[in-house]
């Protein structure tokens, strides 16, 4: 997604933990005339972390008008077996987080009287998946605060809307069918057939498809576009 964006001209903010990957990924980032990007360091799981993060970069670079809220999910499992300290952790690192950064950078989008909010979140909101119960639970929440956000703040240019990727290569699929792999005693890449198999398009998405998507929302295209989820799963997903 950061790649996509800047390759259509946005001067990129990245935030995440680990600071090493996040030079790397900025190496990455095409850079034009007049671009410049930079990145925050900010370990969501704890608590306070990144709404500090925020606020200090502000200070100092106070325009922004792009938001792409997307944080690794939780550990799978029965929904059953779930222990109440994992709903909050999760919450607080989906959707407490992103009320934090909608609060900090909502100030300077209405100044500009344009804003783009996206959220990365899941099929599982159309239709839950199995084995991934506290995931399932807390992305559902971040998408009715996403919708009542985007009821909110429509008037002032700024949109929210949510991308909701499938089965997309990435680690996290990968975590997914080395779980799925445990528990049936079957190959990871039986796993994977069946699961691709399940797709109408008979494939995995990637990642560049879904930050198409992401990009796409954050144009001035796509300024009547609001408070909607967009599936990116080659149609798997079994309701409209």
């Amino acid at each position: 997604m950061a790649i996509e964006l800047a390759l259509l001209g946005a001067n990129v903010v990245l935030i995440a933990r680990n600071e090493q990957k996040l030079k790397s990924t900025l190496a990455d980032l095409n850079t034009g005339k007049g671009q410049t990007h930079r990145y925050i360091v900010a370990d969501f799981s704890q608590p306070g972390v990144v709404g500090v993060a925020i606020t200090a970069h502000l200070a100092e670079f106070p325009d922004l008008h792009i938001l792409v809220n997307n944080t690794g999910g939780p550990a799978g499992g029965p929904l059953i077996d779930a222990k109440a300290d994992e709903f909050v952790q999760t919450f607080h690192n989906h959707l407490l987080n992103n009320q934090t950064l909608v609060q900090a950078v909502v100030p300077a989008m209405k100044r500009a009287g344009y804003g783009r909010i996206v959220n990365i979140i899941s099929t599982s909101v159309k239709q839950p998946i199995i084995g991934l119960g506290v995931s399932n639970t807390i992305r559902g929440a971040v998408a009715q605060w996403a919708k009542t956000l985007s009821l909110e703040i429509a008037r002032y240019g700024i949109t929210v809307n949510n991308v909701l990727p499938g089965y997309t290569q990435t680690a996290r699929l990968e975590a997914v069918l080395a779980m799925r792999a445990t528990t049936s005693g079957k190959s990871e890449d039986e796993i994977a057939q069946q699961m691709e198999n399940e797709i109408p398009t008979g494939r995995f998405a990637t990642a560049e498809e879904v930050a198409a998507a992401v990009a796409f929302l954050c144009t001035p295209a796509a300024a009547s576009i609001n408070g909607i989820n967009i599936p990116v799963d080659g149609g798997k997903t079994g309701s409209l």
